[in-house]
Parts: structure tokens; sequence; C-alpha cells
């Protein structure tokens, strides 16, 4: 899992800049919000999918949006509604009745960046739609395969408050998604900066985010990723604790161990050593540390362990058995 080549020096110092200046123009329309700029930058840079829960409100959207602006990327949202089908998603066939001919309409998830707002609003039929094009990265229509663009990024949000109407995503589906983050409320200063932002016209229609990189760079990007170097060291560690959320009855207090149905599969390995490379980058690194691994814990596994009702019962939040997990397990 070691990376075949080191990066150069020069390509360190030109990403460096690229991500400065794709975070400098993030920054002008999402106040705050420094954790989501990381999550958004760690999918962009290895392709991964990225679940967002939070309140109405916390500028998931925006972020979405001003992220592909930023860097030329087509944008897509799709807000789920329980009678959204398969079809309005990944495209249809439609029959044109004046040349007897049917031609194929593709749907809005053929594009760079999709937004899916509320995916837990959608029946299980739909985002079972999604799976073929976040996993394969491709959509069939009409016994037809459509290559997805590349990049190709999948931003999903759902709202833990109200749950009418909701339905509740399938681990299969959960397991896909490289990160999961959950979004904080704004400080009072933060907030008054976003009204302050609005008196001054930076969220109008017409006052569109100037691109500062383009999908060439964006893959460049994520070539350079995968050459960041990760130590077996690492890996182990890796391993190690994804090992340990399996088996937390041996490692971890009981109590808190019997709390766990079942927990992360290898998906999270993969996703800790790519999503811990893109870090590393973003840090002006070559190398993976043990505290970037650490950093990740939480977004990495927070929706791969499944607890059981005695956790919910008892309100014990899942961080709280990561938590363990990561203090069962010797850093290198």
């Amino acid at each position: 899992m070691t990376a075949t080549a080191r990066v150069e020096t020069s390509d360190l110092q030109g990403a460096q800049r690229l991500l400065a200046a794709i975070s400098r123009s993030f920054e002008t329309k999402v106040v705050g919000q420094a954790r989501l700029r990381e999550t958004l930058l760690i999918g962009l840079m290895t392709g991964g999918h990225i679940l967002l829960e939070s309140v109405p409100g916390l500028a998931k959207t925006t972020a979405a949006q001003t992220l592909a602006d930023t860097v030329s990327a087509q944008f897509h949202r799709i807000q789920c509604t329980p009678d959204l089908l398969p079809s309005d998603i990944v495209g249809t066939q439609i029959y044109d009745a004046a040349k007897g001919v049917f031609s194929t309409q593709l749907g809005p998830v053929h594009a760079n960046l999709v937004l899916l707002d509320e995916i837990n609003r959608s029946s299980a039929k739909t985002q079972s739609a999604m799976l073929e094009a976040m996993q394969e990265r491709q959509t069939s229509i009409g016994g037809v395969v459509y290559p997805l663009p590349d990049p190709f990024l999948v931003l999903a949000t759902q709202n833990p408050i109200e749950q009418e109407g909701t339905y509740v995503l399938p681990e299969a589906q959960m397991d896909r998604f490289m990160l999961k983050d959950v979004l904080d409320y704004p400080d009072p200063a933060e907030e008054a900066e976003v009204i302050r932002r609005i008196d001054a016209g930076v969220f109008l229609a017409e006052a569109k985010q100037t691109a500062v990189a383009d999908l060439e760079d964006v893959r460049k990007l994520q070539a350079l990723t995968h050459r960041v170097y990760i130590d077996p060291a690492i890996v182990r560690y890796i391993v190690g604790l994804v090992y340990v959320t399996r088996h937390a009855e041996q490692y971890i207090d009981p109590q808190l161990a019997e709390y766990i149905e079942f927990g992360a599969s290898p998906r999270a390995s993969i996703a800790f050593s790519q999503a811990a490379r893109a870090l590393a980058l973003l840090n002006g690194r070559d190398h993976v540390i043990p505290e970037d691994v650490k950093s990740l814990a939480h977004r990495v596994l927070r929706h791969r362990i499944i607890l059981g009702f005695a956790a919910v019962a008892e309100q014990v939040r899942v961080e709280t058995v990561i938590d363990a997990v990561l203090g069962s397990v010797q850093t290198p």
C-alpha cells in the first residue's frame, strides 16, 4: 500500500500554492467551517464521496457550489424527495414521435460534482440507483453504459432532526462514502460575518466565484496524492484500528464494546490510507504521520461502526466508542 514514487519538492510546492488558492477562493463565500473545507478538499483530492450531516442552514450547498466554481467543475444539485425516481437521477430514454426513435437524456448525476441534498428523503429504490454511479463511475440506461465525468465526486447531505418521511441509508451505501462529517453551528463572530457578506452582495447570483483552477489541475492533485508516502508501520496502525472495531470486547471497556453490533469493513482501512495521504499533502508533507490518521478517525469510522439499540437508548455516541478504539491501539 506504499506509494510507488515519492513526491518531488517542486511538485509539493506547486500543490501547496494550488491548494492555498483554492482555500482562499472557498473562504470568500464560506465563513468558518474549516473542517468542512478540509473534508471537501480531501474528497476532491482522492475522488472519495462525502456524507455531510447537520441541521439546515450551515452552508452545505453553498460550500459545494463554491468548490465546483473554484475548480471549473460542472455542478448539479439534486433535491431528494420521496417521489424522486431513479430515472430522475441517472437519466432515461425519451421517445421522439416525429422521428420514431428513442433518444437518451442523461440525468443530473452526469456532472463532476453532484450534491444529493437530504439523501435520506429519497426511497430505497432511488438510493440504490446511486450505487452504480458512486462505485462504478458509470450509469446504465436502456442497456447502454455511460461513463461519468472525470473527476467525479458525490456530496450527500442528511438532516438529523426531522425523521418523518425519511429512509435510513442501508449500510452498503453508507460504506461507499469515504468520510462522514457532522457540522457545527458557527460562533457569533462568524455568524455576524455571514450577515455582513450578505449585505455586501457576496452571495448574489451574479457574484459568481472566479475559478482559480481547472479539472486538469484537479487530476494532477489526485495523481500527486496517490504518490504521498505511507509507511508500513502506519498501514499496520490503520488496520489495527479497524480490527479493534470488529473485536472490541478484547481491547476496550467491555461495557462500551457491547454497544457495537458491527465493526468497520475493509473499506474503512482503504479510506484511512487514501484520506491520510490527502491530509498530509494539505499540510505540506510528502508522507503520512499518525496524527493524520487520528484526526480522520471520526470522519472515517462514525458511519461504519454500527451501534445497537442499547447505545441509542442510553445516548452513547459513536464518537465515544471511536475514541476508546483510538486509545486501545499503540501509536507507531
